[in-house]
């Protein structure tokens, strides 16, 4: 919604500026330079990027487009299955946790949190944790560093698209200079014609650097910015699990292992305590009398 708004702006203003100077729209309207410039781009970014890229980047565009990142009520989820997790991690033998973590699908603490349940790659990394708490004798800073290194990978691959954007947007102003140098290749065989009309083909031509250049500062860009910051908050409930569960693995009860988490969140959707607060309760109302009393 605000990438179409912040277009609708640019367009008005940009137009509106040159109509008022006393410009004429439809000369800006030159189709084939823009289907050089869009062509050429496209290319180039077909020929850079593998297909899982290509694919990832119209999922990028799309989540960019729809807003599609995390919130508080995501980011509440992630803090009530790690809640859960815990307190079984607490008071149950071994076999009845590993029911839950090897089958995620399936588990009924997983399900009452449908945002993490859809996100297998989250719900996996929660579950490959877990696994390795119940098997023991794992040394915290040794289990530190792998969430470090595959939170790190993890980053590397979700901005992909970011760099792949990025790239095109510096190079659409030069793609934008070939489609101008196109444009004056053709003026300069149309050197007999009368001068309104050789203006005409000229004027054309630099349609097609100011095309590439409003393109790569307008409009890939800022996409290409929307994107990198929807991916660092998905990027964020990873970092909510590795602080509460490394919290959890020093000792710390699940209520103050989910603080850990909790304070790693952005100010703007971190969740009150009492929210909080109110997971842990509900799900302790679940759990039975040896999880309430854990809770209080």
């Amino acid at each position: 919604m605000t990438i179409a708004l912040g277009l609708f702006v640019t367009m008005v203003c940009m137009l509106g500026g040159f109509v008022a100077m006393g410009g004429h729209v439809a000369v800006i309207w030159q189709p084939w330079e823009y289907v050089i410039i869009g062509g050429a781009a496209l290319g180039t970014f077909i020929v850079a990027n593998p297909v899982k890229t290509i694919k990832d980047t119209g999922k990028g565009i799309k989540e960019a487009f729809t807003g599609d990142a995390p919130g508080r009520q995501e980011y509440l989820e992630v803090l009530g299955i790690l809640y859960f997790v815990m307190r079984e991690l607490r008071s149950k033998p071994r076999n009845e946790v590993e029911e839950h973590i090897d089958s995620p699908d399936e588990s009924p603490l997983f399900q009452r949190f449908p945002s993490v349940a859809a996100n297998r790659d989250l719900t996996t990394f929660i579950c490959d944790y877990c696994r390795l708490i119940i098997i023991g004798n794992a040394r915290t800073h040794e289990i530190e560093s792998l969430m470090d290194e595959e939170i790190q990978t993890a980053r590397t691959d979700k901005m992909k698209p970011y760099h792949a954007l990025v790239s095109v947007g510096e190079g659409l102003p030069a793609l934008g200079i070939v489609a101008a140098v196109l444009g004056v290749v053709k003026a300069m065989g149309a050197l007999d014609e009368p001068p309104e009309v050789l203006g005409g083909l000229i004027g054309a031509a630099l349609v097609g650097t100011f095309a590439g250049i409003f393109l790569s500062y307008a409009v890939v860009s800022p996409v290409a910015t929307k994107i990198k910051t929807l991916r660092d908050k998905q990027l964020r409930a990873y970092v909510i699990v590795k602080q509460t569960l490394l919290a959890f693995m020093n000792g710390a009860m699940p209520q103050v292992a989910l603080e850990h988490g909790r304070k790693t969140i952005s100010l703007n959707e971190r969740p009150s305590i009492d929210d909080v607060e109110q997971i842990a309760l509900s799900s302790s109302n679940v759990g039975g009398d040896t999880a309430a009393s854990e809770a209080a």
